[in-house]
């Protein structure tokens, strides 16, 4: 009695799958998925581009900054060598606490360099990632896509769903438009 009630609702089963199953293929191709590689948008644009060059003289002016201020370091270091010999102790130990300051100071400067320089990248690219991210939104509206995955998260796409060139170039037309 088992074997004909479980060959009933297989059998019902297997009905009700082939009377949904275009339904659900439907539903399927109506949906519209794509990718965005975000961080080649970061790299490519010509903002993110202007991004990097900005952050880099940052970087710069701050070394150049702080290769000074080794210098000037090394310089009295090398002072104290020389004159220890000479040198009283009341005098000795004044030349090594300004010593000591020095090198208190540069590395003040050296943590206040890569403070300053972390939080100008993370300006600029929050900045960028906004925009990104409105105009991917824009897109995905205007264009009747169901979802779009940032491009790093997804493990495999068709590459007929990346979106990413298509974005990078909206991005720099609508920035060049701006200026």
């Amino acid at each position: 009695m088992k074997k004909p009630v479980m060959r009933a609702l297989t059998l019902s089963m297997v009905l009700v799958v082939f009377c949904l199953l275009p339904a659900f293929t439907h539903a399927a191709e109506a949906m519209k998925f794509g990718a965005v590689d975000v961080q080649k948008i970061l790299n490519e644009s010509d903002t993110g581009k202007k991004a990097k060059s900005d952050l880099e003289s940052l970087i710069k002016t701050k070394q150049t900054l702080i290769d000074e201020k080794g210098k000037a370091i090394e310089k009295l270091k090398n002072d104290l060598e020389k004159q220890a010999s000479v040198l009283s102790p009341d005098a000795r130990k004044n030349k090594e606490d300004e010593l000591e300051k020095y090198v208190r100071e540069y590395q003040r400067l050296v943590q206040d360099s890569q403070a300053d320089v972390k939080k100008k990248e993370s300006e600029l690219t929050e900045n960028i990632l906004k925009e990104v991210q409105d105009m991917i939104q824009k897109i995905g509206e205007d264009e009747g896509y169901t979802m779009i995955f940032e491009r790093g998260m997804v493990i495999y796409s068709n590459k007929g769903i990346d979106l990413t060139d298509i974005v990078l170039k909206k991005f720099d037309d609508m920035k060049s438009r701006k200026k």
